[in-house]
């Protein structure tokens, strides 16, 4: 594990072959999915037709390839003493913050074309997604994923999970929220009984 490459309280990026990996996608996307259609629409329609199908279809492929930039600045991850925190969106921002103790796994992912372009994802679980398909967070762009895990692991093995911090106040909340389930229990099954 090395402490420099994911220094504590500073921001990280995703590798600059993250964006060669956005845009190898996307032509690879262009060419399977988009030419084999508008093509022959372009050559084989009236001109009125074709043009109407082209002019949109090579807009929306301007400004993907334009976009495309944008996104991959505007994602920023931060390691903290008791965090992971997240950024991204060019227009819409969302952010995230998923705290050590509540992560239950981090896997690595890495398809063909990550593996060319040599990184990874990691796949932050909580303990509420943990029995989804889905992840609290991905961290994508990572060229040392093992690196990383190690050192969000080291992290959550300190921390140690929730049921066990200890605080008086959860566990007094968690008490009232089971005395009011029971509460609910018992009234629905006294207006059964009637």
């Amino acid at each position: 594990m090395s402490p420099l490459t994911y220094p504590i309280g500073k921001e990280f990026k995703p590798v600059p072959a993250y964006r060669t990996y956005l845009y190898t996608t996307f032509l690879i996307c262009l060419v399977v999915l988009i030419l084999p259609w508008l093509i022959p629409t372009v050559v084989f329609t009236p001109r009125v037709v074709g043009l109407g199908l082209a002019i949109p279809t090579v807009a929306v492929i301007i400004f993907v390839a334009w976009w495309i930039p944008l996104y991959c600045e505007s994602i920023t991850y931060r390691l903290t003493q008791t965090e992971i925190t997240w950024e991204r969106g060019v227009w819409f921002r969302q952010t995230g913050i998923v705290p050590y103790n509540r992560i239950t796994n981090v896997d690595i992912s890495q398809g063909p074309l990550m593996r060319f372009f040599s990184f990874s994802s990691l796949r932050v679980q909580t303990a509420g997604y943990s029995g989804q398909a889905r992840s609290e967070i991905v961290l994508t762009g990572i060229a040392d994923p093992k690196d990383l895990q190690e050192t969000i692991m080291g992290f959550v093995r300190k921390s140690g999970p929730v049921a066990t911090e200890g605080e008086p106040e959860r566990a007094a909340e968690f008490g009232a929220v089971v005395e009011e389930l029971r509460a609910i229990r018992n009234l629905l099954e006294a207006g059964q009984r009637r």
